[in-house]
């Protein structure tokens, strides 16, 4: 393969996954207050830490790296839990949770195999469903202009947000293959341009930008550790260790690379090691993206080389902050309505995992009615818990972190000691089979 080609189909993979890696920084600073220039130098933070985790993920040694063509970028699942927790203990909160979930992630990366059973599809269908309908009031605000402006729900707001949406709508209704693919990001540019042209975007913060920047780590604050939002992100951290093991085994699918679980255990842990680092250069958690995925099956290319150079790509566009600050002129409308198709496709996961749940099975239909029922109740009536501790409400007022205990609770009370039951009960017919054979043999 020529120099560029390699280069042509690596830019094709980072314009895949760039509006999917820049809107989680921009929603999470954007909800915290963090200015504009703040702003700029996280998302190109972001960009730098997507291309270390993904670089780290396609090198396969030892010690870590499932080798296979799979980007890694900040997953959504952490939004708002990233949200709820930067609320409550600040950014250092959201840092130092984020690096005990990469400390467990490395820790159990060689055990979980043998926990997956704990997270079966109605566990699994659960907890994104939930993570889904839980972001969705999020891009619900953006579209109408984000919490706190003046002129929220302003018909112009409503006009262009609901025009990105419609864009990303007859993009993937009329084209295939890598135009459907990067149809979020040509929705996001075509309404930035609608808005800039209507006067809603002050380009002042990429003239003011520099051409290059140092990334240091712990620029925004150091570790803090409490308890309630290291639990709430470990769980994150779970999910979406689940999430990669199904894009791990597309991935070997589509590629005719067998899994083995050695190969696993090395994925988990370049996982843990990209969380790590996320942490203390005050970025985020990372995950493997499945948009990229589709791409890889749809251009029928697999080389690892390709997945390279969109690694080194990332880690190269994050030391120029004007592209990061270009992102930043995005209005917060534009945004809201290209993440109203991105979380309810999150959402929409979810039930496609649930279309694998065996529904005429009364235990399952009740683990997911009680595990959305709270899940969203929480979610929906915040001031459910109010009368409690303060450092229990990040928990219990989280409703991914509510869903999510209960499906995994529920599923062990009513599927995982059944399975115990049956396993005991199969081993007693053997034993005794085994009796009587030995009698008659005698």
């Amino acid at each position: 393969m020529r120099p560029s080609q390699l280069i042509t189909l690596g830019i094709q993979h980072v314009l895949a996954m760039y509006a999917g890696a820049v809107i989680v920084p921009l929603t999470v600073g954007a909800a915290l207050g963090l200015s504009a220039s703040e702003l700029t130098y996280l998302v190109s933070l972001d960009l730098a830490a997507s291309g270390v985790a993904t670089l780290l993920q396609i090198w396969k040694n030892k010690f870590f790296g499932i080798g296979l063509p799979v980007v890694l970028g900040c997953t959504f699942t952490a939004v708002t839990p990233m949200i709820a927790i930067g609320k409550e203990y600040g950014l250092s909160g959201i840092y130092g949770s984020v690096l005990v979930a990469g400390l467990v992630v490395l820790l159990i990366s060689k055990f979980f195999s043998k926990i997956v059973r704990f997270f079966p599809p109605v566990v699994t269908g659960s907890i994104v469903t939930i993570i889904g309908t839980t972001l969705i009031p999020v891009a619900m605000n953006d579209m109408a202009g984000g919490t706190g402006n003046s002129h929220f729900g302003s018909p112009s707001y409503l006009i262009l947000s609901f025009g990105v949406l419609l864009i990303i709508i007859l993009i993937n209704r009329f084209f295939t293959g890598f135009i459907r693919a990067i149809s979020v990001l040509i929705g996001l540019v075509a309404g930035s341009i609608v808005a800039w042209l209507s006067g809603m975007i002050d380009g002042s913060p990429v003239t003011t930008a520099s051409w290059f920047q140092v990334i240091a780590p712990l620029h925004f604050a150091t570790p803090s550790f409490h308890i309630s939002a290291i639990i709430t992100m470990v769980i994150v951290a779970i999910v979406s260790m689940i999430e990669s093991t199904g894009v791990y085994i597309a991935l070997s699918e589509i590629c005719g690379h067998r899994l083995t679980d050695e190969d696993l255990e090395k994925g988990y842990r370049s996982e843990g090691l990209a969380i790590i680092i996320g942490s203390l250069f005050n970025a985020f958690p990372y995950t493997t993206f499945s948009q990229n995925v589709g791409l890889v099956q749809l251009s029928g290319v697999k080389s690892r080389r390709i997945i390279c150079v969109a690694g080194i790509t990332l880690v190269v566009v994050g030391f120029i902050p004007k592209i990061g600050a270009l992102t930043t002129l995005i209005p917060t409308p534009v945004l809201g309505g290209a993440m109203i198709a991105m979380f309810g496709m999150v959402a929409a996961s979810g039930i496609k995992m649930l279309g694998k749940v065996d529904f005429n099975r009364f235990d399952n239909l009740f683990i997911i009615a009680c595990s959305l029922g709270l899940g969203l109740g929480v979610t929906f009536v915040p001031n459910f818990f109010a009368q409690l501790p303060t450092s229990i409400q990040l928990l219990t007022n989280n409703g991914i972190v509510a869903g999510s205990v209960t499906a995994i609770v529920l599923n062990i009370i009513f599927n995982v000691k059944r399975s115990s039951v049956a396993i005991t009960q199969t081993q007693a017919v053997s034993s005794d089979a085994a009796s009587e054979k030995a009698e008659g043999l005698s």
